[in-house]
């Protein structure tokens, strides 16, 4: 990918979820910002860490996300767009989470299209939800 690559052209642009990070940002945070966070993530309030594994390599990865959550419902902003983690856990229909100090496993993911009207979503995401897509999942209990 050029350095000069627009969000449009970006591969997490996707249709109703639309990448509103700048390229050039995402790329810092991914470098920079990222590997500082990661040590700290799973303590900091906000944060949560989620847990996934590649579609074609199987290799496990952690993806630090803001998460929110509504009874037995977690959603996540996705001002980065559809990124790989997204994919990763839609394709496995599933995922494990650390959120709030707590170990969750998540069932059912989806994503809802930017402009989505959702009153189960939490407070946040049902704001957020109307300018960017919204990833969604249930908690298995």
């Amino acid at each position: 990918m050029s350095p000069s690559t627009s969000r449009e052209e970006h591969p997490n642009h996707a249709p109703g979820v639309p990448m509103l990070m700048p390229v050039w940002l995402e790329r810092a945070q991914i470098k920079y910002l990222n590997p500082l966070l990661r040590p700290l993530s799973k303590r900091m309030p906000g944060f949560a860490v989620i847990k996934h594994r590649g579609r074609t390599s199987g290799k496990e990865f952690e993806t630090i996300v803001t998460a929110y959550r509504k009874g037995s419902v977690l959603a996540i902003g996705l001002v980065h767009g559809k990124t790989n983690w997204v994919k990763n856990v839609l394709a496995a229909g599933e995922a494990d989470i650390h959120v709030a100090r707590k170990d969750l496993h998540l069932v059912n993911p989806r994503v809802l299209p930017a402009g989505t009207v959702d009153p189960t979503l939490p407070r946040i995401p049902q704001m957020l939800a109307k300018r960017q897509g919204t990833f969604v999942a249930d908690i298995s209990s």
